[in-house]
């Protein structure tokens, strides 16, 4: 099997200081082919591991398949009589599901920064989802909110090492359970290996769950979120506009920014609540007591 990670020889040097000889590890990047039924449908740019999970989450962002029996079988093969990498995966799909369509054919190689890349039209890019999100009723309290990015990054198994891979993650937006945890070099990677995980275990759509990512939401991610029936989209880092924009119009909450104490709102932001209790005024300070009836009388006026 592929490694997820690779030791190499480095020099370290502080300018001004030192220069030393190390190991160190890099996080690997290698192609993916995916396969259906072999047919070449696209070459990714992946960190290896969970590639099954990685092929169906693909599929489910291209409208392909949308349930677990959709998805027959998956294998590592070689490729032109080469000994097997395990950098090829032909998909199997259900019976009566049909092939994907011609025109969600890549025509170059998809790198690890842009799953979008290839695409044969950019009408394609805009894939009909088959979940609707707007109608979900996840509520979740912004302080359990602000405690998933120190849970994605505790996660980050790989990303301890190497220092180099994007990470995702699906919670449970009620109990607040981490459902699964995927790392990737690329961050659509590690979202298409989350949806592929939810898709193998009958968990699409993913109602009532939370996606959250380690770096910034782009448009894709948002598609990603979407086409998984998944109501609420969380990152550490900022959004794009199109991104912002795609939310707002299917009704999901996107939140970007969740870091420390705080996080920016920019769609649905009614499904964020914030149920912390005010502190009690300061009874050793009898202005600041009768501020607090003064705010109290103003509210009930």
């Amino acid at each position: 099997m592929s490694r997820i990670a690779a030791r190499r020889r480095v020099t370290r040097l502080s300018v001004g200081g030192s220069r030393m000889e190390r190991a160190d590890f890099l996080a690997v990047e290698e192609p993916l082919e995916i396969r259906v039924s072999g047919r070449s449908l696209a070459v990714t740019m992946r960190t290896p591991g969970n590639d099954i999970d990685l092929a169906a989450g693909f599929l489910v962002s291209e409208g392909v398949i949308h349930r677990s029996g959709d998805l027959m079988a998956a294998i590592h093969c070689a490729s032109d009589g080469e000994p097997n990498t395990y950098n090829v995966l032909d998909v199997a799909l259900g019976p009566g599901v049909p092939p994907p369509d011609p025109s969600l054919q890549r025509n170059f190689t998809t790198t690890s920064a842009c799953g979008l890349c290839g695409k044969a039209s950019i009408e394609a890019v805009h894939t009909a989802a088959r979940y609707t999100v707007d109608t979900d009723p996840l509520t979740i309290d912004a302080a359990r909110l602000i405690g998933f990015p120190d849970a994605l990054r505790a996660g980050q198994a790989v990303f301890e090492r190497t220092g180099g891979l994007h990470a995702a993650a699906l919670f449970d937006g009620r109990s607040g359970d981490l459902l699964v945890l995927r790392e990737d070099v690329g961050r659509h990677n590690a979202v298409d290996k989350v949806v592929g995980w939810a898709l193998r275990n009958d968990r699409l759509p993913a109602r009532g769950c939370v996606l959250m990512v380690s770096g910034r939401a782009s448009f894709e991610l948002t598609q990603k979120a979407l086409m998984a029936g998944i109501p609420m989209l969380a990152a550490v880092s900022a959004p794009s506009s199109l991104a912002v924009e795609l939310a707002a119009d299917a009704g999901l909450t996107l939140a970007g920014f969740v870091r420390g104490p705080s996080m920016v709102l920019y769609s649905r932001p009614d499904r964020v609540t914030d149920d912390v209790a005010a502190p009690p005024p300061d009874r050793t300070d009898p202005r600041a007591e009768h501020r607090a009836r003064h705010l109290q009388e103003a509210d009930q006026s």
